[in-house]
């Protein structure tokens, strides 16, 4: 039988850490890769575009969301991809320009 020493178990606890430091670097690192996920308000705000017009693209499936906790998350790339698409950038009214 073996005992285990306040050493044994420093070191354990250190490894514990690092390992759990690792993880979540690697999971903090994928993600950033995602491209970022943002509220709805963020999304309306940085593309000035009303409520309706950003339901409308998510109800027609032309964009991306996340749905938590009763909050909508868009993904980011794909509403500037969206705009910056030629077949959607000219509907009067909209807020969407060239």
């Amino acid at each position: 039988m073996e005992f285990i020493s306040k050493q044994d178990l420093e070191l354990f606890r250190l490894r514990m850490i690092g390992d759990i430091e690792k993880i979540l670097e690697s999971n903090f690192n994928h993600a950033n890769e995602d491209f970022g996920w943002l509220r709805s308000k963020a999304i309306r705000k940085m593309m000035d575009i009303s409520p309706a017009t950003l339901q409308n693209l998510r109800v027609s499936g032309k964009i991306r969301f996340k749905k938590v906790m009763g909050s909508y998350y868009y993904n980011r790339l794909d509403l500037l991809n969206l705009f910056n698409d030629e077949k959607y950038c000219c509907y009067e009214g909209t807020g969407i320009s060239r």
